[in-house]
């Protein structure tokens, strides 16, 4: 659990005497070959380029080295100290690191927040505070380690994945979890390079935002890939992300614990607090990252990003010998909505003299089995597609892992260069690290997906990326006189606002209401109805009765005094019989605005996350339906845009029936327009509810609102 106070994190030269250090002091060196100090000191022997000295007072010598006694003994200071002792030594190690000006520890006891007693807490919490007085920088506890391949720097007592030669494209890992790191990292036994591989363990001082801030700094590596349970301050996180897209580092990121039993499994092993898995997305988004669902997607993923630069088109072609293969490309194309057009009469015209009658000069592209005798036809078919200007990438199906199939991947790749566009291969046989998959691996023109959905995910990411790039989201600029206005409207005590005091608000920040009336008396209802004029809506005003509907607190298209009478009286006695504590203040009379897309947008304030904004289909179907999008507030026109796109159900707003189109620019400016309300008065708006916004052609109206206020930590 990261101790709290710091939410800016570490510059790449602050952390380089812990991930790249000089010189390695090992306290808790032992002969006893089992031992973390005697693997550590056997991980370091022959790869690291620095000093490496053995600390423990008992000895003079282990084996051929020799065995200081204490810190003040050794010929220099080192840049690292590597605690290999229990928990109840910890402390006064760190004393002594201070002591001897020692810039950076590593401790590998477990022991500490972890377990999640106050006193073990206490004293992770008592060994950082103590760390960073003394400018001390920390990683652990409960942590494994670390590998630095640009220097060989392994320092872990776990059992190392090889050194490879490190490649221009080489991926920079970052996990919380050391095992789940390592196992990772165990890809470089299959091709794929890794400049870097830092886990952090119980985050105490040093934590993944920190290794990813230090890597977007960081040249050896051309792109981050992170697995992580949670953290306690995630505005440091949407920091370090930030950074790396300044960096223009591509992050790729799996967050684990997702759902309540995986957040519980989280605090127990790292203690680390995990947060909603809708308020984590949002937020690295929020920061330029790339999203991977899967634990499997993320080194594929990753790889991918590190060999691509910006995509010189959205399209995407697919190639293969086989008719399954391109069907399935088409499927995966559809559901990630990665456009596959159709060749350009130039292209089409080589693909169909180069490809039998019985195969599919299209897109996707069937070149058939006759590849198998005819290499050249599947080179020339690639060659017309990545010169095509509409794709940007090209998509290759390898269905059969054996030599002939690999002796073509030179050739792919010499393609590939030519043009400047990425070949993805689908490795589509079960021979998952067969002849040719350790050649693309390493190949910089050619990225490797062992599935199809991961391919066509990564490639929807790519142009997500390249688009955010050229539409970065715009700072958010506070209207002082608006503020000033709404201010005013909000009590002091924390209270809950009913509909009439909720509109107020929306509509100084230029959102359309409802023209209501609210009364007290059936005979004052007569008259409001009157003046508004034809059918009215008539709904309970409480600030304690969120749900009207359910409350029997709505009554639609009245008409005519009687029935007005009849209904405020009917709405009064159902409320206070479904709802007896309620404060009932009246009843608002309400214009009946036409009938449309209903659409719900919500604020919470989350004290962590700071306002996050949700946008679904609304109405009395919320909850059924649960269609919806998060993101962190606030939200330009731009960004709504694109929210509103992946709403499940968002073909609704182009019109049903006999319903007209909705004006998704009007929409996307009501709903930037909420999140900068919520913005402004994030220290007293804990959370704001407009349900619904009715959409019809140009017209987005609130007709219903509430909003809590209170001090926000």
């Amino acid at each position: 659990m990261t101790s709290p106070g710091r939410l800016e994190p570490y510059r790449r030269a602050e952390l380089k005497p812990l991930y790249d250090p000089g010189s390695v002091a090992i306290i808790g060196a032992s002969p006893r070959p089992a031992s973390f100090g005697a693997r550590t000191a056997a991980n370091l022997k022959g790869f690291f380029g620095g000093r490496s000295f053995l600390v423990n007072d008992k000895y003079d010598r282990i084996g051929d080295a020799p065995c200081y006694p204490s810190l003040r003994a050794l010929p220099g200071i080192p840049d690292l100290a590597v605690v290999t002792t229990p928990a109840a030594t910890v402390e006064p190690i760190i004393e002594a690191c201070i002591a001897a000006g020692v810039p950076s520890v590593m401790l590998y006891a477990s022991g500490f927040a972890e377990i999640g007693t106050h006193e073990a807490i206490e004293t992770q919490n008592r060994i950082v505070r103590r760390a960073r007085e003394a400018n001390l920088r920390l990683l652990g506890p409960n942590c494994v380690g670390l590998l630095n391949y640009t220097s060989g720097a392994r320092i872990t007592f776990a059992a190392v994945p090889e050194t490879r030669s490190l490649a221009p494209f080489a991926i920079g890992l970052v996990s919380q979890s050391g095992a789940l790191g390592f196992a990772l990292a165990q890809a470089i036994e299959r091709g794929v390079s890794f400049s870097h591989v830092l886990t952090s363990g119980n985050s105490g001082d040093v934590d993944i935002a920190d290794w990813i801030a230090a890597l977007a700094e960081d040249p050896a590596c051309a792109v981050i890939a992170c697995a992580f349970e949670g953290v306690a301050h995630p505005l440091k996180m949407l920091a370090a992300a930030e950074r790396a897209w300044d960096n223009d580092k591509p992050l790729v990121v799996f967050k684990l614990a997702t759902g309540e039993t995986g957040a519980a499994a989280a605090l127990s092993h790292t203690g680390s607090l995990a947060g909603s898995n809708a308020s984590w997305r949002a937020l690295l988004e929020r920061g330029g990252a790339v999203v991977v669902d899967n634990f499997e997607d993320l080194i594929e993923t990753a790889a991918f990003f590190g060999k691509v630069c910006r995509p010189k088109a959205e399209g995407v072609a697919v190639l293969a010998g086989s008719g399954g293969a391109a069907i399935m490309g088409a499927d995966s194309a559809e559901q990630h909505g990665v456009p596959l057009p159709q060749p350009e009469p130039r292209v089409r015209a080589v693909l169909e003299a180069r490809i039998p009658p019985f195969g599919a000069p299209r897109n996707p592209c069937d070149v058939t089995a006759q590849v198998i005798s005819d290499s050249e036809s599947l080179m020339d078919c690639a060659d017309a597609l990545l010169s095509a200007p509409g794709y940007g990438a090209l998509v290759y199906g390898c269905t059969y892992a054996y030599g002939p199939a690999t002796e073509r991947l030179p050739h792919l790749s010499a393609l590939a260069g030519k043009h400047g566009k990425p070949i993805c291969a689908v490795w589509l046989t079960q021979y998952l690290e067969g002849p040719g998959s350790q050649v693309i691996e390493r190949d910089p023109n050619i990225a490797i997906f062992r599935s199809m959905d991961r391919c066509f995910a990564a490639l929807a990411a790519w142009t997500a990326r390249a688009e955010r790039a050229a539409h970065l989201p715009v700072g958010f600029v506070v209207d002082a006189e608006r503020k000033a206005r709404a201010a005013a409207l909000l009590p002091s005590q924390e209270t809950v606002l009913g509909e009439t005091e909720t509109k107020a608000l929306l509509a100084i920040y230029g959102i359309a209401t409802s023209r209501d009336i609210t009364v007290t008396r059936a005979l004052d209802a007569v008259q409001a109805a009157r003046a508004i004029g034809g059918k009215v809506a008539m709904k309970i005003d409480s600030p304690d009765i969120a749900h009207k509907s359910d409350a029997g607190g709505v009554l639609l298209s009245v008409e005519g005094d009687t029935a007005v009478r009849e209904a405020y009286d009917q709405i009064m006695a159902t409320c206070a019989r479904a709802v007896p504590t309620a404060q009932l203040r009246g009843v608002i009379v309400q214009e009946m605005v036409p009938a449309g897309v209903e659409i719900i947008v919500g604020v919470n304030n989350d004290p962590l996350f700071g306002p996050m904004i949700v946008i679904g289909l609304g109405g009395v179907l919320t909850e059924l339906l649960r269609d919806s999008v998060t993101a962190l507030a606030p939200v330009d026109e731009y960004e709504a845009l694109r929210l509103l796109a992946r709403l499940r159900g968002v073909a609704i707003l182009d019109g049903f029936r006999s319903s007209p189109p909705v004006d998704r620019s009007v929409l996307a400016r009501t709903i930037s327009r909420i999140s900068a309300l919520a913005c402004a008065h994030r220290d007293r708006l804990r959370e704001l509810d407009v349900n619904p916004l009715i959409c019809r052609g140009e017209s987005v109206v609130a007709v219903d609102g509430l909003a809590v206020i209170g001090p926000n930590a």
